[in-house]
This record gives C-alpha cells, structure tokens and sequence, in this order.
C-alpha cells in the first residue's frame, strides 16, 4: 500500500514560508502558504493513503480544522530534517505501508502524475525514485523500505541537497531513478511563476 507523506507546517503568519515572507510579508505569504497546499491536497490520488506530518507538535486542531479531508495526522519529531524524514519513513513503514512517497506542500506543478510514475518505477525495480527541483533540492523521494541511510548527512535546503543524495543513493547501491525537474516556491518571483502559470491564486 502506497503511504503519502505530505510535510506540512502549522498555518501561522510568520511561521510558514519565511524566506518568501521577507520579501512579500508575513500575511500574503501565508495566503500564499494555504493556497499551494490545498492545490496539493485537491491533486493527490485520492485512492492512497495520504498523512500530515505536521510542525509543531501542538497544531493538529489547527491543521485539522483546515484541511479536513480524508487524511490522517502524524506529528513530526522535534530534530532536523533528516531525522525527521528518516523517523516519519519508517514509522510509515511499520504501519503496514509498502511504499512510501514523500513530499512538501511548496511544489505548485506536482500532480497525481508524478506519484503514478514514482510508483511505477519503483514497481519495475527502483529503490529510490527522486523528483528534482530546480534549486538544487527535491519535491519528492519515494521508496520500498526505509533506507535511513538516505536522510543522513545531507546538507538540507540549499543547492547541493539533491547532489548529495544521489550521491548518498550510491553509497548505499541504491537503484534510483529522476522524474522531471520542477520548482518549488520560496521566492516572490517563483509565486509570480506560479500564478502566472495559473497552478495557484490569491
């Protein structure tokens, strides 16, 4: 069974998408923030399972009451990134799931495409399927069992995140397979593109 992990953090104004705040305030970035995710939650293949794994520990009321839907909540570990993925994966794995995909709320052209291909390809025979974004990092990382190896030492949200898990991926004679490159929103001209291109409105 294919577990969807959707890493969210609690709709509070200047919490969420801070780097994008600074440049357009703290209030339009969390419109912003709320717009991308319900885009994302409305594309998710509605036949999978689908969890928040939410940020900070408090904020399921909050979240709940938001997004409703047929979701389950989970929260995350108070830790860095890796090991916040790493725990999440895993505990996944424990739940009974077989295949766990996950990904952010920030990716305004991630669809239900990308997770069919993602799934196919680890159907065939991949370990690990990536889906690149443009600023060095990834919207998307899916696999069949836990492999923690893959979320430890990596330098998180910067250019060489993504080169440095593929990297990571080899080490540990992962089979790994790239989707199409897409870009995640964390600058006021990304939410320019994004609107643009008509994936989010505010």
């Amino acid at each position: 069974m294919l577990h969807i992990l959707l890493f969210l953090k609690a709709p509070r104004a200047g919490f969420v998408k801070t780097r994008l705040a600074k440049q357009i305030g703290n209030e339009q970035a969390l419109t912003a923030y709320k717009s991308m995710v319900e885009r994302q939650l409305s594309v998710l293949p509605r036949a999978k399972t689908t969890e928040i794994h939410y940020t900070p520990n408090d904020s399921k009321a909050e979240l709940s009451s938001w997004l409703n839907g047929n979701v389950s909540y989970f929260p995350q570990v108070e830790s860095d990134l890796g090991t916040r993925l790493r725990t999440a994966v895993a505990d996944t794995f424990k739940r009974g799931a077989t295949t766990v995909m996950c990904i952010g709320g920030d990716c305004p052209k991630l669809k239900s495409l990308h997770i069919d291909q993602a799934s196919n390809l680890l159907r065939q025979g991949d370990d690990l399927v990536v889906g690149p974004s443009e600023d060095g990092g990834y919207y998307l990382i899916g696999m069949k069992q836990p492999n923690p190896g893959i979320f430890e030492e990596i330098p998180w949200s910067c250019e060489v995140t993504l080169k440095a898990t593929l990297a990571k991926a080899e080490n540990l004679g992962l089979q790994t397979s790239l989707l199409e490159t897409l870009y995640d929103v964390d600058q006021a001209s990304e939410l320019n593109r994004a609107i643009n291109e008509g994936h989010i409105s505010l």
